[in-house]
């Protein structure tokens, strides 16, 4: 047996700096590396780029957590309704616990498990958040993994996300939970990329989204298309401006036009997949976090959602532009959009 004087052994100095990098490459990639909620998944937060594909999969996470606590705070039946003042038209704009518990658990799931990710949520909080309380979110959600495939990565720069914690609080203090959602919205460039939209008082499935250009839920899928829409569509509208977006959309489509009134942007934009209604209107300013997240599902069918002069929503936002109105009344629909914008403009030109 060949035996070995540890005292005699030496580094050279090339051996020394060489095993000092590689000790601070190992301590640089494990303070950047985290493990997800599964505990069997590892994700490295590079600060310059992001995986749209963990980041749709941690979103999903996100709204249902977030729908967990809306359902949580309706059964405690501690709802704690506030006002944060009127609408612009003078209605109330109320908010309650199940908003706040609803933003923190979306807000900092998603801060938690990308912390350079620029999120824009409806809902605001001052007070500091405990982060080694929350758990990272899940960046691997099976049908995700399944549909979508590729390297799906591009500068965290571009990325923003919008986020509505509690969609249709009025309802939701109503006890109208149908209407309610909880929305996650990517958007790439300004551009609706990633929508998710969550109903926590429905029956599973009750989560849809989709990635545009790259695949969607299974459960969101095109109802059959009428032969004719320019006649008598089914018009989808606000609850609280039904009377006003009725006499827009009877006069440009004539008296027997049916109008229904919903609450929630996320509601009305799934009632179009649903077959429920042929267009969604909203004539009065409306924020950009209640319609990214139907925006970008209605971009992977080809529909569109616009202005209702036409035009392009952008959802971009920084520091020096922070504004989330969206000014120009809202056009959703999944077919022949151009039609109802035509039909729909002498009356809007009138009102403008």
């Amino acid at each position: 047996m060949v035996t070995a004087n540890m005292a005699n052994i030496r580094i050279s100095p090339i051996s020394f700096v060489l095993i000092f990098l590689l000790a601070g490459a190992v301590i640089l990639y494990v303070e950047r590396s985290w493990h997800s909620d599964k505990g069997d998944q590892l994700i490295v937060d590079s600060s310059t780029k992001i995986d749209l594909k963990a980041l749709l999969s941690a979103g999903i996470g996100a709204a249902e957590r977030g729908g967990v606590e809306v359902k949580k705070v309706h059964d405690e039946h501690q709802l704690n309704a506030k006002s944060k003042g009127e609408t612009r038209e003078g209605a109330n704009n109320p908010v309650t616990d199940g908003d706040m518990r609803s933003h923190k658990a979306i807000v900092h799931g998603l801060k938690k498990t990308f912390p350079s990710l620029k999120v824009v949520s409806e809902e605001h909080e001052t007070d500091d958040w405990d982060k080694s309380a929350v758990v990272p979110l899940s960046i691997s959600q099976s049908d995700v993994i399944e549909l979508i495939k590729g390297d799906q990565s591009i500068p965290l720069e571009d990325v923003t996300v919008w986020v509505d914690p509690l969609d249709a609080t009025q309802e939701y203090t109503d006890d109208l939970l149908h209407y309610v959602t909880t929305m996650v919205c990517v958007a790439v460039r300004g551009v609706p990329t990633i929508g998710i939209i969550h109903k926590p008082f429905m029956e599973a499935p009750n989560t849809v989204w989709a990635f545009v250009g790259q695949g969607h839920s299974p459960n969101l899928k095109l109802p059959v298309k009428k032969a004719d829409l320019s006649t008598s569509p089914k018009i989808i509208v606000s609850r609280s401006h039904q009377g006003e977006v009725e006499a827009v959309a009877k006069t440009s489509f004539g008296k027997d036009t049916e109008v229904i009134p919903a609450g929630g942007a996320g509601y009305k934009v799934w009632s179009l997949f649903e077959g429920k209604a042929d267009a969604y209107i909203h004539t009065t300013l409306i924020k950009k976090w209640d319609i990214c997240a139907g925006n970008a599902l209605l971009n992977e069918f080809k529909g569109k959602m616009t202005t209702l002069k036409g035009k392009d929503i952008d959802y971009s936002w920084s520091v020096e532009k922070p504004d989330p109105k969206n000014e120009g009344g809202l056009l959703a629909s999944l077919w022949e959009h151009k039609m109802f914008l035509d039909k729909l403009a002498p009356v809007v030109d009138k009102k403008q």
